[in-house]
């Protein structure tokens, strides 16, 4: 296993971003358990872009305007409505001592759809992860795979951790009302901002 793609790896999971942001939420509002099962969720979200790199998807998006601006648009939109929502929706980020759980079924899907239109994981799967399983290897498929769990195991880990740590300090916000508003605030913005880096991406 290359050392390379490990630290590479490393660092575009550890990197905040959708997912890492949706665990975060979900590990405040709704505890340790909350936020493993949107790790998971988050983690499963790689599949798609796994499935899209193997089947030549990737080179569609990459010759296809239409397509591309497409996926973009929707990427977007859900990121836009995302922050929008956390915005101003108190209850999506808000702390308090109800432990009846959200649905799990609910959560996954959230998670799935936030990893699913991540422009970081397209740029990694279509961009990134081939240069370590040519093409023209007569192993490229099992390399490729055996490369993507590693990821994907590296994406749950990491943001478990995330998770866990954000619900860890669940109960220091519970007395502070005014900076769980802060915290909510601070997720509607980020969301923002990664739709608007969404939106400035141009097609390679």
């Amino acid at each position: 296993m290359s050392l390379t793609f490990l630290l590479t790896s490393l660092v575009i999971v550890a990197t905040p971003g959708t997912g890492a942001l949706f665990t975060i939420a979900a590990g405040i509002s709704r505890g340790a358990r909350a936020s493993l099962v949107a790790a998971a969720g988050c983690t499963l979200g790689i599949v798609p872009h796994l499935a899209a790199a193997i089947t030549g998807t990737a080179a569609l998006l990459q010759a296809s305007g239409v397509a591309f601006q497409t996926v973009k648009v929707l990427g977007v939109a859900y990121l836009l409505s995302m922050a929008w929502t956390t915005w101003r929706d108190t209850s999506a980020l808000s702390v308090t001592d109800d432990r009846t759980p959200r649905s799990a079924r609910r959560v996954v899907l959230s998670a799935v759809l936030v990893n699913l239109l991540n422009p970081k994981l397209t740029i990694f799967f279509f961009a990134f992860l081939p240069q370590f399983a040519p093409r023209d290897s007569p192993q490229a498929l099992t390399r490729l795979l055996a490369l993507s769990a590693v990821f994907m195991l590296m994406t749950f880990v990491v943001f478990a951790l995330y998770g866990v740590f954000a619900a860890s300090v669940r109960s220091h916000l519970l007395a502070r009302p005014r900076l769980v508003d802060r915290v909510r605030q601070a997720f509607a913005l980020s969301f923002l901002a990664l739709g608007a880096k969404l939106a400035t991406t141009a097609r390679t």
